[in-house]
């Protein structure tokens, strides 16, 4: 069964950092893709950022203040997220898919419960 787990996910003020980190158990962690999309009130989730083992690729809105990473002996990855500003006030999710190519479409097989990043100005 595979699982993913996110946490550090808080309130922080605009112009802070947070980092979250998403366990992901029950697949070969190595030879997947993995993404951090988030979900705003009121509207779709939206891709942040993705890696694969070889690669690297972020939204605009997150392009250089956002870095995805992976630990792939410990299956975490992780989204450090500097200089926040309101704006990216949102649930964010983790997921995972059997892949080479870090998607950015929601295409994803496997998706953790979301944690609540809130950035207040």
């Amino acid at each position: 069964q595979v699982q993913l787990v996110e946490s550090g996910g808080g309130l922080v003020q605009a112009g802070g950092s947070l980092k979250l980190s998403c366990v992901v158990s029950g697949r070969t962690f190595s030879r997947n893709a993995v993404a951090w999309f988030r979900q705003a009130p009121g509207k779709e989730r939206e891709f942040v950022a993705a890696a694969s083992d070889s690669s690297k690729v972020y939204a605009d809105s997150v392009k250089g203040r956002f870095t995805i990473s992976r630990d792939n002996a410990k299956n975490t990855v992780y989204l450090q997220m500097d200089s926040l500003k309101p704006e990216d006030t949102a649930v964010y999710y983790c997921a995972a898919r059997r892949a080479t190519f870090p998607y950015t479409t929601r295409d994803y097989d496997d998706w953790g419960q979301g944690t609540q990043v809130t950035v207040s100005s």
